[in-house]
C-alpha cells in the first residue's frame, strides 16, 4: 500500500481534470495578455510622439503653400511668414473674448479640458447617425489641435487632443488658454491671432474692436476658408456674425437691444492686398484643399498644387467678361461669370466669378459657385429626357399655340413665348433650336416634373431636391442651377452620355516632395492650345447616365444653325464659322439671368451675366443672345482657333430618314425612289425604332364654327358644321391649317 506522500507523487491522470488546468492557465496567460497588448498599442498609437504641453508657448514657421496653372505658373503663394502679433487678454475688450466663448464653447469656464456632456455626446451623435466624424471640441482642444497636431479626423488623433486638452489645463490658467488660443487661431490668409485679423479686417488694433467686429471675428476660426470675407461667399462671415451675436444674447452677455444694434452696424472691411491670379478659382480650389487636407495643412503644410487651369484662356475669359460688362451698364447689367471645361476630361480650364473679383462690392462672390435661374438653357435636359424614353423624336410636333395648363388647386398656367407671340407647328429640332416655351412646357407635361428632376439628378444638377417643389414652368428656368452644375450636365451631352465629375486639380506633392495626389485621365492634354481630335468614348471613365443616342442628337440640334434660324437669324453671335458647336441661350422671364453654353467634343463654355443683387435687367435682354452670347463667342473662338472642326460622332444606334416636314410623320409615297414622295420632306435622325410609320394625312373632318370658319369649342352647340379641313395635332390639341387667322394667329382646338 502506497504511502500519502508516494500518491502526491503521483501524475495526474484523470484527462478533464487535466484540460480542466490547462483551459484556466490559457484565461490567466489571456488575462495578463490582453491588457498588456492594449496598453502597448495604446502606448505606439497614442503616446509614443505625444508632444508636451508646453509647447504651447512656442510657435513654429509653416511653409509656403503654392497654387500654380497647368503649366506651372503660380497663381497664388499662402505665405509661410505668419502676420502674427501677440496680444494681452486684459488689453482686449470683455466683449472679444465673451464672443469667442459664446460660439466656440460656452462651458469653457466650467470644464476641465473636454465637455463630455455638451462636446463629447453630441459629437459621437453625429458620428453615429451621419456616419461622419464630427468635432465637439472646446477651446482648450482647438489650440492643442491647432498647435501641436494635424487637422486629421481619426479617432486616434481626437484621443491625443484629449489627453493633450486635460494635461494642458493642469497645466495652464483658463486665462492662459484664452490667451494663446486668441493668438495662435487661424482667422484666414495670413492672419494669426486676434491681433492680426483686426489689421487684416479691419485696419485696427484688437483692443480698438467694436462689439459688431469682435462677433464678425470671432465667427472665422471654426472655418477661415468658409467664412473668409475675401473667399467666394463672403456672405458666409455675415450671416456667422449674426449667429455669433445670438449666442451672446443666449448666453446673457448682451441684450437684445445691443445685439439689435451690432447687427446694424455697417462693417467697413478692409481690400484685400493680396498678389493673386485667378482669385476666383484661386478661392474655390484652396476650399478643396482645405475640405480634404485641414485648414493647418493648406495654410502651413509647403504644399505645391498644380492646377487644372489655363492662365492664358482665363485672363481672356476675364477680359471678355469685364468689357462686355461695361458695354451692358446701360441695360442695368453690373456683372458677369463664365466657365470653361474639358468634358471628356472634366478638368476646369477657366473660372471668372465676377467682372473683377477686387471690385469693392462683392467682387469676390463666385458666381459660378451660387445658384441662379438658368432659363431656356435647362431645355435640353428636358428634351433629352423624352427622347431617352422614346416617347418623342427630333420629328415629333409640337404646336406653339395660346394653352392654359391646370393644376388641381392652382390657377391655370399659361405660357408665352419670349417674343410675345406663337409660331404655329413646330417639329421638335425647331422647338428646342429656336428655344420655344410652349412646346417645351408640352415636353415637361408629357415627361412628368419627377422624372425630369430624376434626370436632371443624374446628369449633374445637384440643386433639384424636391419635385414638390416645382411645376411645369421648370423648363423654363423655375428652379435654380450653378454654372458648374450646368457645366458637368451639358458635358454629358459632349461625352457622349458620360457624367463626368468636375476637377480643379492635376497634382499634389507635400513639402518634401511626395505625390498625395495626381489626377489620371487618358483624354488629358497639358498644351489645350494644340490641336486636339476626338476623345474616345472608350477613354472616358464615368458613369453612363445617358445613351449614347440621345446625347448625339440633342447635340445635333443644338449645333444647327438652321434649326435656330427663324428666332436667331444665320449669322448671330452662336454661330462659330467653320466650326461646329453644339450652344443654348437662357433668359428668365423677369430678366434676372442671361446665360449662353456651348460646347464641342473636347470644349465648353458656359456664360451668366445679370447682377449680384439679382434684380431685374434692362428688358431689352430679351435672349442670351443680347447680353451673355458676345462675352461666350469671344471665349469660344479662342478656344477653337487651333482646333480641328469635331461634330458629335454618329453613333450605330441611329439612323436617318425622311420625314414630312409639316407633320414628322412618314411620306404617304414611302418608296424613297419616288420622285414624289407625297410631301415636302426634310431629313431626320432618329433612335433605332423610333421612324415614324404612320403616314401623313393632312386631311380631316372636324367640327368647325361656320359663322368664323374656326375650329369650335368642344363644348360649341350651335353654328357648327362639320367640314373637311388640314389639321394637324399633337397630344394636346388640333391646328386648322386652312381656317381663318385672326391677326396672323389660327385658331387651336385644345382637347379638355
Amino acid at each position: 500500500m502506497h504511502s500519502n506522500y508516494e500518491q502526491s507523487k503521483k501524475p495526474e491522470t484523470n484527462p478533464q481534470k487535466k484540460r480542466a488546468n490547462l483551459t484556466g492557465r490559457k484565461k490567466f496567460f489571456l488575462a495578463l495578455l490582453i491588457p498588456l497588448l492594449s496598453i502597448i498599442y495604446f502606448y505606439i498609437i497614442i503616446l509614443k510622439d505625444l508632444p508636451l504641453p508646453s509647447r504651447l508657448q512656442t510657435i513654429e514657421v509653416p511653409q509656403t503653400t503654392k497654387i500654380m496653372d497647368r503649366q506651372g505658373v503660380l497663381l497664388y503663394e499662402i505665405y509661410a511668414e505668419q502676420n502674427r502679433t501677440l496680444v494681452k487678454l486684459a488689453e482686449l475688450p470683455a466683449y472679444v473674448v465673451e464672443a469667442i466663448v459664446a460660439i466656440e464653447d460656452k462651458d469653457f469656464y466650467k470644464h476641465k479640458g473636454i465637455n463630455p456632456i455638451g462636446g463629447i455626446m453630441r459629437a459621437v451623435k453625429e458620428t453615429i447617425l451621419k456616419k461622419k466624424l464630427q468635432g465637439g471640441s472646446t477651446i482648450t482642444q482647438q489650440l492643442v489641435k491647432n498647435a501641436l497636431l494635424t487637422s486629421e479626423r481619426t479617432v486616434s488623433r481626437k484621443i491625443k487632443e484629449m489627453i493633450l486638452a486635460t494635461w494642458s489645463e493642469i497645466i495652464y490658467s483658463k486665462d492662459q488658454i484664452l490667451e494663446m488660443y486668441l493668438n495662435q487661431v487661424p482667422y484666414g490668409g495670413t492672419a494669426w491671432g486676434i491681433e492680426a485679423a483686426a489689421e487684416t479686417y479691419f485696419d485696427k488694433s484688437a483692443r480698438d474692436l467694436t462689439l459688431a467686429e469682435a462677433a464678425y471675428l470671432a465667427g472665422l476660426p471654426a472655418a477661415p476658408t468658409t467664412y473668409s470675407p475675401y473667399g467666394s461667399h463672403p456672405e458666409n462671415a455675415r450671416n456667422r456674425q449674426i449667429a455669433v451675436l445670438l449666442r451672446m444674447v443666449e448666453d446673457g452677455y448682451l441684450t437684445i437691444a445691443e445685439k439689435e444694434k451690432a447687427i446694424k452696424e455697417e462693417l467697413k472691411i478692409r481690400p484685400a492686398k493680396i498678389d493673386i491670379k485667378a482669385p476666383h478659382f484661386v478661392m474655390y480650389v484652396r476650399e478643396k484643399l482645405v475640405e480634404k487636407y485641414g485648414e493647418k495643412m493648406v495654410a502651413q503644410g509647403g504644399l505645391k498644387v498644380t492646377t487644372t487651369l489655363d492662365l492664358t484662356l482665363q485672363e481672356l475669359a476675364q477680359q471678355a467678361v469685364a468689357s462686355e460688362v461695361a458695354d451692358l451698364k446701360n441695360l442695368k447689367v453690373t456683372n458677369g461669370a463664365a466657365v470653361v471645361t474639358r468634358p471628356p476630361t472634366g478638368e476646369i480650364l477657366a473660372m471668372v466669378g465676377s467682372k473683377d473679383y477686387f471690385a469693392t462690392e462683392s467682387g469676390n462672390f463666385n458666381v459660378t459657385t451660387s445658384h441662379r435661374q438658368p432659363g431656356s438653357a435647362i431645355k435640353p435636359l428636358n428634351y433629352a429626357v423624352g427622347l431617352e424614353t422614346k416617347k418623342v423624336t427630333p420629328a415629333t410636333l409640337f404646336l406653339d399655340t395660346p394653352t392654359c395648363f391646370h393644376v388641381a388647386g392652382q390657377r391655370p398656367y399659361c405660357p408665352v413665348n419670349y417674343d410675345g407671340k406663337f409660331h404655329g407647328p413646330q417639329q421638335l429640332r425647331f422647338a428646342l433650336g429656336n428655344s420655344f416655351n410652349i412646346p417645351a412646357v408640352k415636353m415637361m407635361a408629357i415627361n412628368g416634373v419627377e422624372t425630369v428632376i430624376a434626370s436632371a439628378s443624374a446628369y449633374g444638377i445637384s440643386t433639384f431636391k424636391d419635385p414638390s417643389k416645382y411645376g411645369l414652368s421648370l423648363t423654363l428656368g423655375g428652379g435654380e442651377v450653378t454654372m458648374l452644375d450646368m457645366a458637368r450636365a451639358f458635358g454629358v451631352f459632349g461625352n457622349s452620355g458620360i457624367k463626368k465629375d468636375l476637377t480643379s486639380i492635376l497634382k499634389i506633392e507635400n513639402s518634401r516632395g511626395k505625390i498625395l495626389e495626381e489626377f489620371d485621365d487618358p483624354n488629358f492634354k497639358v498644351d489645350i492650345k494644340k490641336e486636339i481630335n476626338y476623345p474616345s468614348s472608350l477613354l472616358i471613365p464615368g458613369e453612363r447616365v445617358m445613351s449614347s443616342e440621345t446625347a448625339f442628337l440633342i447635340s445635333h440640334i443644338l449645333l444647327d444653325n438652321n434649326a435656330r434660324s427663324q428666332m436667331f437669324g444665320p449669322t448671330s453671335l452662336l454661330y462659330i464659322p467653320n466650326k461646329g458647336v453644339s450652344v443654348k441661350t437662357g433668359t428668365t422671364d423677369d430678366k434676372r439671368d442671361n446665360w449662353t453654353i456651348g460646347y464641342t467634343p473636347n470644349f465648353l463654355a458656359a456664360v451668366w451675366v445679370g447682377n449680384n443683387d439679382n434684380s431685374p435687367m434692362h428688358p431689352y435682354l430679351t435672349s442670351g443672345v443680347t447680353g451673355a452670347a458676345p462675352i461666350w463667342n469671344k471665349i469660344m473662338k479662342e478656344l477653337l482657333k487651333n482646333q480641328p472642326d469635331l461634330w458629335p460622332k454618329q453613333p450605330s444606334g441611329i439612323v436617318g430618314a425622311h420625314i414630312c416636314s409639316m407633320s414628322g410623320k412618314a411620306p404617304p409615297n414611302s418608296d424613297e425612289g419616288a420622285p414624289d414622295r407625297g410631301c415636302a420632306t426634310r431629313y431626320e435622325y432618329f433612335i433605332a425604332g423610333t421612324v415614324p410609320r404612320e403616314p401623313e394625312v393632312l386631311k380631316k373632318t372636324v367640327v368647325i364654327d361656320k359663322t368664323i370658319n374656326k375650329l369650335a369649342n368642344s363644348q360649341q352647340t350651335e353654328n357648327i358644321e362639320q367640314q373637311e379641313k388640314q389639321v394637324v395635332s399633337d397630344a394636346f390639341g388640333d391646328y386648322c391649317l386652312d381656317c381663318t387667322h385672326e391677326g396672323g394667329e389660327p385658331v387651336t382646338n385644345v382637347r379638355p
